[in-house]
């Protein structure tokens, strides 16, 4: 779909992964090279300190009281390395005195004799590692001090502490390479359930709405469960629109074709009252149509309020919308010959939508209008009585107990059948009730003649 990005999943998860991994890594080679330095320093140092102590035990006190020192090589040599490193050394006697080495090698002060002291340094231009160790020669009468400086250039540290640093960098490569492989087939096993998933729905047919049965983790469970949900509500709205459909041809054939025939009959007529006889009955079938479509309309509106189950209803005063609706049909009653009346004053609050409730109180007036008979009269009220009770009586011919079992499906009227009607406002009212936990009663009137439609709903608090 235009407009819409996709992602790989397996992909972000790596990146998610394997990023912090990396990051935590260098900060481990970071480390690493600290110890590695360390460690090559421990090292080379004890070598240098042992050169140093080498030398410091080859120095004696001549007899003109003047220190003498005989240089062990091989303490020179236990400096030689592959590295080529060079070697640099430095007797001197008390201060200010230069013994033997090399003068302008730099030394450091030693606070704490007998033990070897260490510092970076450079010498020729190169950098050197020193070691220094201050003792004293014994004359038998009194002690000489001296200093023995010992230093080497640190191309053998350097190269020791690339070299555990590499080692260390090619081991965590390794590990990181290690961990991206299992992430990559554990995110893919983990992922599985998805293609599973998806290869269920992409094999249904566009007519299988069942909910989904699949197995899948927890952290997809909810999107299951929300595309069952939206399927059943799929189901639902297709269900109403089949239904609508399939009443709609069915009901609306008969007005059509009594319109085909008039047209017919008004094309062959041989007077003028005749077409009009003819275009008065096509006239009245298309109105038949026309409530019929309307009360069709209605029905599919109300399926589909159902199927969404009117999330947002709103408090409303059954007393003044009842009172209202009786109102605008009073014209209507008048025509029929129908003294119509209203009772109830109470303020009565129930939760509903107020134009399928306004559609609920008109279709009870208009078949009570419609069947009670002229003459008759027919009354609307609203009372309390364990609830909230919306009552529309009249007292004309009335049903039998048959008739009020039959009356309640859809596309079924009273009477003779000789009324105008399309047999489905008592449905409509009986569907509209159950939307707001109403039910409907139809009871004879008081006085044996007349019918009673009865809708008791639960009363909201105000």
């Amino acid at each position: 779909m235009a407009g819409v990005s996709t992602y790989s999943l397996r992909r972000r998860l790596l990146l998610w992964l394997l990023l912090p991994l990396i990051a935590l890594g260098l900060i481990a080679l970071v480390d690493t090279y600290g110890e590695a330095v360390q460690t090559a320093n421990a090292v080379s140092d004890r070598v240098l300190a042992g050169s140093a102590l080498a030398i410091a035990e080859r120095v004696v006190v001549a007899e003109d009281g003047t220190l003498e020192v005989d240089i062990p090589y091989v303490a020179l040599e236990m400096l030689t390395s592959a590295a080529q490193d060079r070697v640099f050394y430095r007797v001197e006697g008390p201060p200010g005195t230069f013994i033997t080495g090399y003068q302008s090698l730099p030394t450091i002060a030693v606070s704490v004799p007998e033990r070897a002291v260490y510092a970076d340094a450079e010498f020729r231009g190169e950098p050197i590692r020193l070691a220094v160790l201050a003792r004293s020669a014994s004359t038998g009468v009194n002690s000489v001090p001296f200093v023995v400086t010992v230093a080497e250039t640190t191309i053998a540290r350097t190269r020791l502490t690339e070299t555990i640093l590499l080692r260390s960098a090619l081991r965590l490569a390794i590990l990181i390479a290690g961990a991206a492989i299992i992430v990559w087939f554990a995110v893919t096993a983990s992922l599985r359930p998805l293609y599973r998933l998806r290869e269920a729905i992409t094999e249904r047919s566009p007519d299988d709405l069942r909910p989904i049965e699949q197995s899948v983790p927890n952290e997809v469970r909810g999107l299951v469960d929300s595309v069952n949900s939206f399927m059943v509500r799929l189901a639902s709205a297709l269900d109403a629109l089949r239904h609508f459909t399939g009443n709609a041809s069915h009901q609306l054939r008969t007005p059509l074709t009594i319109i085909r025939t008039q047209l017919a009959l008004a094309a062959r007529a041989h007077s003028l009252d005749e077409a009009r006889t003819a275009a008065a009955t096509g006239d009245e079938a298309v109105a038949h149509a026309e409530r019929m479509l309307t009360q069709l309309l209605l029905m599919a509106k109300i399926d589909e309020a159902a199927s969404q189950r009117l999330r947002d209803l709103v408090a409303v005063d059954l007393t003044a919308l009842a009172q209202g609706c009786t109102a605008d049909r009073i014209p209507k009653a008048q025509t029929a010959g129908i003294d119509l009346g209203f009772e109830g004053e109470e303020i009565l609050v129930i939760r509903g939508e107020p134009l399928l409730l306004g559609e609920l109180i008109g279709n009870l007036i208009e078949n009570a209008i419609a069947y009670a008979g002229s003459g008759a009269m027919v009354t609307a009220r609203v009372l309390r009585d364990d609830g909230v009770i919306l009552e529309v009586e009249d007292n004309g011919p009335g049903l039998s107990s048959e008739q009020i079992e039959t009356v309640r499906k859809r596309f079924s009227r009273g009477g003779d059948g000789s009324k105008p009607g399309t047999g489905l406002g008592l449905p409509i009212v009986e569907e509209i009730a159950g939307l707001f936990a109403g039910k409907l009663s139809l009871l004879p009137a008081p006085g044996g003649s007349g019918l009673r439609a009865r809708v008791k709903f639960p009363e909201a608090a105000r």
